[in-house]
């Protein structure tokens, strides 16, 4: 099965296509562009498919990251990957940011549970845990430093993540957010695609609202 993953729920744009059968990576693009997924996904995905070296009529399922992240970038994906599932006539499946996070972690250091923690500013943290297997040990949820860190403090595994520092102070090195695309089509070719199309997952309100007494009536 080729399955045509895309990550725009971060600063990077990027997207793959891999071939489930043959576990192996087609071929892969990626940008680190901070904003302006809408415009540089197309120009992504064409990379990838060249890389690879197939067409977009072999792709048989699409998989996109789905958050927690950024809220404009996942709706970018959310709608791309929607748009290519109904006119491809294929399923699409939804990847937490979390997982890939996760796996990757995993595939530092096999055979340990990992808590993946993303630092949600405004004295919150986006955390899940994960067992050594991958399977997720609760649900994705936004809580306060404080909370995360007491759960932190019980944890008998690794933690990846931008809210690393804040979970164990003592940690060094790079644990800026990052959700490799090779990854994310690995865990899309194993979702389940009966559980409905892909949909945002955010964790709290955004943080842009309309200004009270701005709004336009309906008619």
């Amino acid at each position: 099965m080729i399955i045509l993953a895309l990550d725009t729920a971060g600063v990077d744009c990027a997207a793959a296509l891999f071939d489930s059968g043959r576990n192996t990576v087609l071929g892969e693009a990626s940008d680190m562009i901070g904003k302006g997924h809408a415009e540089h996904l197309m120009g992504i995905i064409d990379r990838a498919l060249d890389q690879a070296g197939v067409t977009l009529s072999a792709v048989e399922r699409i998989a996109v990251t789905v958050g927690p992240g950024s809220f404009t970038g996942i709706r970018v994906g959310v709608a791309a990957a929607r748009g290519f599932a109904l006119s491809l006539g294929v399923p699409a499946v939804g990847i937490s940011t979390l997982a890939v996070m996760a796996a990757a972690e995993q595939l530092r250091a096999p055979g340990y549970p990992v808590l993946a923690a993303m630092d949600a500013k405004r004295n919150e943290i986006y955390l899940q845990a994960f067992d050594a297997d991958g399977a997720p040990r609760d649900e994705a949820r936004a809580v306060t430093v404080e909370e995360a860190q007491a759960f932190a403090a019980t944890f008998d595994g690794a933690i990846t993540g931008s809210a690393t520092p804040l979970l164990r102070p003592d940690t060094t090195g790079d644990h800026a957010n990052h959700f490799p695309i090779s990854i994310a089509a690995r865990l899309g070719a194993a979702a389940d695609p009966s559980s409905g199309k892909p949909k945002p997952l955010y964790l709290r309100g955004p943080d842009a609202k309309p200004q009270a007494g701005f709004a336009i009536a309906r008619v």
